[in-house]
């Protein structure tokens, strides 16, 4: 039976894994710890000096140069996607905390971080994708046509480019739990799920996923799953979506649409459809004194491409950019 301080000395070691797989570049104690904090993990720079040391012996890291930091291994890699499986249930949950948490975009100046998901997409594949995507946009399933790009080395967000990747920032649909929570209204994330439109008009959720029992991003499955159909949706008002359910208590409902239509002047449209008191929507059950809400999601328009064939690597709901780094999708 495993301790309990051997769970723990692993939980760290997770953590610094996880730390290290999010960079492409080779990561020193001082930048681990610092990012280790953001996570509720407080270990000072010479006790993660000090794991790294045992990670090394253990094959999971690798000593890149005696200052330049490590990078995490193969056999790192492997650890961090079989380790305490259960300890990560309900982390698709806890990424959506944290994103609202570090979300400090304000509505009436414009300005501040906002959550994103980031896509690497081949850069010879780039051009097509983008071509692509603005096809599905005119087709207002997506919350929005702001968008960032990067280059190979560059950031979005604290998410780095690797070498021949192109980086696609969308606005995740967290972005509108956030500006509301700022607002005092609580919401609750739910599902995540594949909605079926029908005539360009939401139909029925034909997949959902408990966000509290997910130790996986939803969506990154099912668009690697390709269990989407957006392309049909643009092209004859039929298919499937990303979309998230929210709950949210029915004495909320008027400033909730009041805020609503505040993100609406700016170019966020992610609310695809609010529900009746108590009411199910989209043949998706409510609690009493609560309302549904479904949420559409940039990564939508990445579904596309891969519906497509096009390679692409996901990360929905991964970081928050600076409002003012974001531009038009076709401007690019």
């Amino acid at each position: 039976m495993i301790g309990q301080e051997t769970r723990d000395v692993e939980r760290k070691v997770i953590a610094i894994l996880k730390v290290l797989k999010d960079s492409t570049e080779p990561v020193g104690a001082r930048l681990i710890a610092y990012r280790l904090r953001d996570c509720g993990i407080h270990l000072g720079e010479r006790a993660v000096r000090y794991h790294l040391q045992l990670m090394d012996e253990r094959g999971l890291t690798h000593l890149t140069g005696r200052r330049q930091g490590r990078l995490v291994t193969q056999s790192g890699l492997n650890e961090l996607g079989c380790a305490l499986v259960s300890d990560r249930v309900g982390s698709a949950m806890t990424n959506i905390e944290m994103l609202i948490y570090q979300t400090s975009f304000e509505l009436g100046k414009r300005k501040g971080k906002i959550p994103i998901n980031v896509s690497f997409f081949p850069t010879d594949k780039f051009s097509q994708a983008l071509e692509l995507m603005r096809s599905v946009f005119s087709t207002d399933i997506c919350i929005s046509e702001l968008v960032a790009v990067a280059g190979e080395g560059e950031q979005l967000g604290e998410i780095m480019v690797p070498k021949g990747k192109v980086g696609f920032a969308t606005l995740s649909n967290i972005t509108i739990g956030a500006v509301l929570f700022k607002a005092g209204i609580p919401l609750d994330f739910k599902f995540a799920g594949i909605l079926q439109f029908r005539n360009h008009d939401c139909l029925r959720f034909v997949e959902l996923i408990e966000y509290t029992g997910s130790s996986l991003n939803p969506y990154e499955v099912f668009v690697a799953s390709k269990m989407t159909a957006v392309s049909g949706i643009y092209r004859e008002g039929n298919g499937k979506i990303l979309a998230t359910f929210c709950e949210l208590p029915a004495l909320a409902l008027p400033k909730v649409e009041a805020v609503i239509k505040e993100l609406e002047t700016m170019g966020i449209n992610g609310v695809a459809k609010l529900g009746g008191i108590s009411e199910p929507l989209c043949e998706t059950p409510v609690g009493v004194g609560k309302f549904g809400m479904v949420l559409t999601d940039g990564l939508n328009l990445v579904a596309a491409t891969a519906e497509a064939g096009i390679e692409v690597e996901n990360h929905a709901g991964s970081s928050v950019i600076d409002f003012a780094k974001l531009g038009v999708l076709r401007d690019f």
